[in-house]
């Protein structure tokens, strides 16, 4: 007992130093056409270096872009400014809102699929090419979730050969090994090999098949890369359980290690 409760401690003290490494982020909300008629939002946040940036979409779960009370989530708010410190530009993209939805995570038949998204993504992109703060040379997608599962099907159009790179980090891999897909960008996966909400199997299996970079982590669960949420479980569609349960929450050593391997790569030609 004494040794479980030492792990919970040490465990707690690694989530409380990630989460309290970073002070809070400002964003500037932007408003961008969509190529289905909407008028989505956007969360600018920029570097303090001056002139083009190289620029990262971020592309939110099935629970939305916002906390309950109605701020940008804990993790898609730490990795922006992560990746402000690394001298990126970050658009963070709201799907969701202008649509009415607040949130998919209980939904099997989803208002809005990942293949819908993915155009928001590509109206994203075609929005920064506008923009002078931006290098339209160097326009990444990261994705969470339900966002990664978008940044997937991103990365299967021919159109993303005008990004640099594409990130999905616990995506549902099964719907593309159905199909002849593969990326037409530098593309990679980022998994816990415990998700029993979107496994990991199907994810090495397409990475396998096409060729792209997939790492994963013994023992994380889902949302592994959250700065600071409780390991739990809840109930979710397509869960992969009998009881309809997924078990979500942070892991320190995985986190640490993903946002180390996620800066190499945006730093990578």
């Amino acid at each position: 007992m004494a040794g479980c409760i030492s792990r919970r401690i040490h465990w707690f003290i690694g989530l409380l130093g990630l989460a309290m490494a970073l002070p809070a982020q400002a964003f500037d909300k932007v408003s961008i056409p969509s190529r289905d008629g909407v008028a989505l939002t956007g969360w600018l946040a920029l570097p303090a270096a001056t002139g083009p940036s190289p620029v990262v979409i971020g592309l939110h779960g099935c629970a939305g872009l916002y906390n309950r009370s109605g701020e940008i989530g804990a993790r898609e708010a730490d990795w922006s400014q992560r990746l402000n410190t690394a001298g990126i530009a970050v658009l963070l993209l709201d799907s969701f809102g202008p649509r009415g939805i607040k949130s998919l995570c209980n939904d099997r038949e989803r208002a809005l699929t990942p293949a819908g998204r993915a155009r928001d993504a590509f109206a994203a992109l075609d929005w920064l090419s506008g923009q002078s703060f931006a290098d339209p040379k160097r326009v990444s997608v990261i994705g969470w979730s339900n966002g990664g599962s978008t940044a997937l099907r991103v990365a299967g159009e021919r159109e993303a050969s005008r990004l640099r790179h594409v990130i999905a980090f616990y995506p549902g891999c099964s719907p593309l090994l159905k199909r002849e897909w593969r990326p037409h960008t530098d593309t990679a996966i980022f998994q816990g090999l415990a998700d029993d909400w979107t496994p990991a199997a199907p994810c090495q299996e397409l990475a396998q098949r096409s060729g792209l970079r997939f790492v994963g982590y013994p023992g994380a669960y889902h949302d592994f890369d959250h700065p600071n949420l409780r390991l739990r479980e809840r109930q979710a569609a397509f869960s992969q359980r009998p009881d309809g349960l997924v078990t979500i929450g942070s892991d320190p050593a995985a986190r640490a290690q993903a946002i180390e391997a996620v800066m190499g790569i945006l730093k990578s030609p």
